[in-house]
């Protein structure tokens, strides 16, 4: 087992890293513990993974709730929230209760979001289940919910207590998901470790295929950087921004076509393409090295062409976004790979990189 620490001082937690995880993890049955569980997944993942995990725990529990909630971007809603708190409250949950969340990004951030709030919080743990979730989204306490207007718009910060990774859970992915979640681990190289980047192009076909040893080498180290970036800034007031690199266009996008039309990674991967050609315009970045990042994102099987929108509907879009300031947006760029920063940016480099202007 791998176990990365992020350091928060108490609210510090670990991220476990293993294959055959779930229903067999100390950590967990402990934390479950004479507790109210509840597993919040949704009807997806629940029928792989939900009967293993509750095995695990029936014999620690004191009582144990399974909340299915339906799949995709389109119901992070409201509406789904509120299916959480109404099977809570039926079931007299407790603010001494933990919430066990089982899934994607989605599943993740509403099942946190339910935490930060129920009771004004409660303990949860991450399990998650696709790529994208166990490199970014489960790590780092992020919770939200989406808006029509805007992506993540409402939510809260609220760490988890653990993140459990089992590996064996993206054995069940299909492609278009895996792809989806190498955007985020590209993310990482780019803005954090050129190594690493080097390391997930030379080993992409590894990846695509769910390669365990490849797979492992890639969650850690991407678990490794956010971690760090986390430790330093938990509450996005700094360093932490980085970690949107492609993310402003990248949301624009999923919510211009309509939330689900796009996995969120496909849209961060023509995000980062174009992120990359903002900061060529800006003279910080070589255009070789964009190109070079380019053609990485397309061997994950990600998109590198944003949908062709006016400027004014792109600034719309943009314009409802959590680094904007005051309605304008910012921009996650890269000064290099590795090396990145959030700045405004003048209108013209914008309008050509958006014109798609070579």
């Amino acid at each position: 087992m791998r176990s990365i620490q992020v350091s928060l001082a108490e609210r510090s937690y670990p991220i476990l890293i293993q294959e055959g995880l779930l229903g067999q993890c100390d950590a967990l049955r402990a934390l479950a513990s004479g507790r109210q569980v509840a597993i919040v997944t949704d009807e997806t993942v629940g029928p792989l993974y939900e009967p293993r995990l509750r095995a695990g725990l029936e014999q620690e529990a004191a009582s144990l709730l399974t909340v299915t909630l339906p799949a995709g971007e389109t119901h992070k809603t409201w509406e789904s929230l509120n299916r959480i708190f109404d099977a809570l409250l039926q079931a007299r949950f407790d603010r001494g209760c933990l919430i066990v969340a089982l899934g994607g990004g989605v599943v993740g951030d509403m099942a946190g979001f339910a935490a930060a709030v129920y009771q004004r919080g409660v303990d949860f743990v991450q399990v998650p289940t696709t790529l994208l979730a166990l490199v970014d989204s489960s790590v780092g306490g992020k919770t939200a919910i989406n808006h029509p207007a805007g992506k993540n718009m409402i939510g809260s910060f609220h760490q988890p207590r653990l993140v459990l990774a089992d590996l064996d859970t993206l054995r069940s992915l299909p492609a278009r998901e895996l792809s989806a979640g190498l955007a985020e681990v590209i993310k990482h190289g780019a803005i954090a470790d050129p190594d690493y980047l080097d390391a997930v192009d030379r080993d992409m076909a590894a990846l695509r295929a769910c390669d365990p040893a490849a797979m492992a080498q890639a969650v850690a180290r991407s678990c490794e950087i956010k971690a760090d970036v986390v430790a330093r800034d938990e509450r996005e007031g700094g360093v932490r921004a980085i970690l949107n690199f492609g993310h402003t266009f990248g949301h624009a996008i999923e919510a211009g076509l309509g939330f689900g039309q796009w996995l969120h990674g496909e849209a961060v991967g023509a995000g980062m393409v174009q992120a990359a050609d903002l900061s060529c315009r800006l003279g910080l970045l070589p255009r070789a090295a964009a190109q070079r990042l380019d053609a990485v994102i397309e061997r994950a099987g990600l998109p590198v062409r944003a949908p062709q929108w006016s400027y004014e509907h792109w600034l719309a879009l943009m314009s409802v976004d959590k680094k904007a300031e005051q309605g304008a947006p910012r921009f996650v760029v890269l000064e290099g790979i590795g090396r990145a920063s959030l700045r405004r940016v003048p209108e013209a480099a914008l309008r050509e990189t958006l014109a798609g202007q070579a």
